[in-house]
């Protein structure tokens, strides 16, 4: 069972925590382009939001001259993108793939693969390891159960947020504000009877997935697949990715999908240490 299904809407998700310090007048006269360009992009990513070419320039005291230059050459490269806003900055494709490239490579992600292998050794189905991509659900690592029947996924795919076990824990986790902004604007496409195409129904679903700690895929993405997503959070508690187990349910109800939830969130608690 093969799926390649994909969400079209791409608006920013909330990013990783970061801490940019503005500028000294004396640092900006001396710093580099490159060093410039590469505040702002962290900038962006600590704000987690639109900014506009006054709020760059200001919080990273340079002037709107040199703001503009630096926003057209990301621009051009890639590195930022245009908000629906066009005068406001968002970080653009090429600056998440540097990013997804930099977390699928080295030693700290084989040790992510290692606990996703034992978690499919102990509960004997699929399990994959995601984070946000805009809003949509990127899948950062996966480990295949060896079984006949199965949906296959490669790494770096993206699926959809509204309708996964993954992309409702994430969407659930959000602030408030920002979490009712993404869905205002998701494309809620059916993608099986069992779909939740109203915004109303998807926030009280965020909402009980907030109390009970964990997501679930109930025939929503694909007819016949279920799964069961926790949270992965980092050091200081807050969720950034999710580790989930899906499975056909000719071999796994949802209720059996949900007895797994320790051996998931025993993973989650290592995965956690290894962000």
């Amino acid at each position: 069972m093969t799926s390649s299904r994909r969400s079209t809407v791409a608006k920013p998700a909330r990013a990783p925590e970061a801490t940019v310090e503005p500028l000294e007048s004396s640092e900006v006269s001396s710093g580099s382009s490159a060093e410039r360009s590469l505040r702002l992009l962290s900038l962006l990513a600590a704000e987690g939001r639109a900014l506009t070419l006054a709020d760059l320039a200001a919080q990273l005291a340079l002037p709107k001259g040199t703001a503009h230059r630096i926003c057209t050459q990301l621009l051009s490269a890639g590195f930022l993108a245009r908000d629906v806003d066009e005068r406001s900055f968002v970080v653009g494709p090429a600056l998440r793939r540097l990013a997804f490239d930099t977390l699928n490579h080295g030693v700290v992600r084989g040790l992510r693969h290692d606990v996703l292998a034992e978690l499919v050794r102990e509960v004997g189905e699929t399990c994959n390891f995601t984070t946000l991509d805009g809003t949509q659900v990127l899948y950062l690592d996966r480990v295949e159960a060896q079984w006949p029947l199965r949906l296959t996924l490669d790494v770096g795919s993206h699926v959809p947020m509204h309708c996964t076990a993954s992309g409702k824990l994430l969407l659930a986790h959000m602030a408030p504000k920002d979490r009712d902004a993404v869905i205002a604007g998701l494309t809620l496409t059916s993608m099986t009877r069992n779909s939740i195409v109203d915004p109303a129904r998807l926030r009280a679903e965020c909402k009980a997935i907030v109390e009970r700690d964990h997501a679930c895929d109930n025939e929503e993405f694909i007819a016949g697949l279920v799964a069961v997503a926790v949270p992965v959070r980092n050091a200081a508690g807050v969720v950034r990715a999710a580790i989930a187990v899906h499975a056909p349910t000719a071999r796994m109800s949802l209720e059996q999908a949900r007895a797994q939830l320790e051996a998931l969130k025993t993973a989650a608690a290592r995965m956690g240490s290894l962000l």
